[in-house]
């Protein structure tokens, strides 16, 4: 596309876009990077898919059921079969083989609602971090991915996500951070950050 800079900004491109020609039954979308927005953006894909009549499934690896998110209520209310179970932050665990347990259950129900079909989009919020830590084998989430019913587009979030599931996604977007009130010390926010 063709754009050029002026006193007041860019001006608009006047290059018609690529055209795209092909259609996919499915896709892998990753929501990656150090800023705020991954979970948000998956989210707000899940009601998008909802709108059009899919049928979506969300799995949470770090939020668990305890924390009553608002996304969770609005989802269930929605029709959006949601799973929260992760045990929270690590930095709060009173017991990492336990919080690890947790992760590889969370992991294996993960892998029984992509594998069902029974779900046009699939949400993993939060995956890469029990991947990057070695709790859910990468060539196990490669391979969930990979061979996952034709229909089932799978959304994956969280920091750091690892090569091998780029390599594989259709679709990666990078938060990055520019700034972030949590740095100066803010605390989340509830219906801003939960």
């Amino acid at each position: 596309m063709t754009s050029e800079r002026s006193d007041s900004g860019t001006k608009p491109p006047t290059d018609p876009p690529l055209r795209a020609t092909e259609r996919e039954p499915s896709l892998v979308l990753i929501n990656t990077g150090d800023g705020k927005g991954k979970s948000t953006a998956a989210f707000g894909t899940a009601i998008r898919a909802l709108a059009r009549g899919w049928s979506v499934a969300v799995v949470q690896f770090l939020k668990s059921g305890d924390w009553s998110v608002g996304e969770e209520a609005v989802g269930r209310d929605l029709g959006i079969d949601w799973w929260a179970l992760g045990d929270g932050f690590t930095w709060d665990s009173d017991d990492m083989d336990e919080t690890e347990a947790v992760a590889r259950t969370a992991w294996q129900h993960a892998k029984d609602v992509i594998g069902s079909g029974a779900y046009e989009l699939v949400v993993l919020d939060e995956v890469t971090y029990p991947i990057n830590w070695g709790w859910v084998d990468i060539s196990d989430a490669v391979d969930t991915i990979v061979s996952r019913p034709e229909s089932v587009t799978v959304i994956l979030t969280g920091r750091d996500a690892p090569q091998q599931l780029i390599d594989v996604a259709d679709t990666v977007t990078e938060m990055r951070k520019v700034k972030h009130a949590f740095d100066r010390g803010v605390m989340a926010r509830r219906g801003i950050d939960y």
